[in-house]
């Protein structure tokens, strides 16, 4: 085996645990938010140093590969690819970061009728079906299932827009905090869709050549 191959290798391996850091994060966040577990919230503050860590090696290695060997054609597109989606990855483990730390910094859980007019759970569950089809789109060099993860964040957009059009009722002012952190958390997991589709277009363009872009449905 080639020096290379075996760096695209490494290099392929080392994504794929920052892929399944990041989705253990964002599905620690969910549990953390959901039960109001602080102690959940905690581990996910504590995770985020050594995906930070992970990050910048990932990004060091991309760029030795460039800087000593050159690569063309898939070799090219495939790091090329790498570096953007380390950084896609990493501003989803810092959305589940900030969610925790919304946790973390209030003393009573989130409102439940909140919880059910804004549909969180249901954004929840439809950006971990995304990230799960991603990795699945990366380890296997699956493009059908990335562009699966298109329609899915069109509907994660329908449900922040349903969700976010209801009126909160029936709460006392003492919510006020924890509904301003509920709203953000929404828009955070709102981001986390758009992030997760702009790695299956670079997955595409990897395996592909083919340049994808979807527009936000307004």
């Amino acid at each position: 085996m080639k020096l290379i191959e075996q760096e695209i290798k490494d290099l392929k391996q080392e994504l794929l645990s920052m892929f399944l850091a990041v989705n253990n994060q964002l599905v620690k966040s969910e549990q953390a938010f959901l039960n109001f577990d602080k102690d959940i919230a905690s581990e996910i503050s504590n995770s985020e140093k050594r995906i930070n860590a992970l990050e910048l090696k990932i990004d060091k290695d991309c760029e030795n590969i460039l800087a000593l060997h050159s690569p063309i054609s898939i070799d090219l597109r495939f790091v090329l690819s790498v570096f953007k989606i380390n950084h896609e990855l990493e501003r989803i483990a810092d959305i589940a970061d900030g969610i925790a730390a919304y946790v973390n910094d209030l003393t009573t859980p989130f409102p439940e009728n909140a919880i059910n007019d804004v549909r969180i759970t249901e954004m929840f569950g439809q950006c971990k079906a995304m990230m799960e089809n991603v990795i699945e789109a990366f380890e296997n060099e699956d493009t059908a299932v990335a562009r699966k993860v298109f329609k899915q964040d069109e509907l994660l957009n329908a449900i922040n827009k349903e969700g976010s059009s209801n009126i909160i009722k029936n709460y006392n002012e003492k919510d006020a905090k924890a509904l301003f952190f509920l709203l953000s958390s929404v828009r955070k997991l709102e981001s986390v869709g758009d992030l997760t589709k702009n790695i299956s277009e670079e997955l595409i363009f990897s395996i592909e050549s083919k340049v994808v872009k979807h527009k936000k449905n307004k």
